[in-house]
């Protein structure tokens, strides 16, 4: 369905990070701007499924050929 553009270590860091993000989002209940941690749904769909429209919009890719 989508081409796999995101490789290992970036797959990996996406996935961090979004689960980091996710998890103030549910440990910061009195923040003001609670809801812009929201955003790490985005590296964490993208990380799961190896795949980043951004990367594929500027043709970049960090996937190795052999996971292609």
């Amino acid at each position: 369905m989508f081409t796999k553009n995101v490789g290992g270590i970036d797959r990996a860091i996406r996935i961090i990070v979004g689960l980091a993000l996710l998890a103030g989002f549910f440990l910061h209940t009195e923040a003001t701007y609670r809801w812009l941690y929201l955003i790490g749904i985005i590296p964490l769909v993208t990380g799961l499924m190896s795949s980043c429209p951004i990367y594929s919009i500027f043709g970049m890719n960090t996937c190795p050929k052999s996971e292609e």
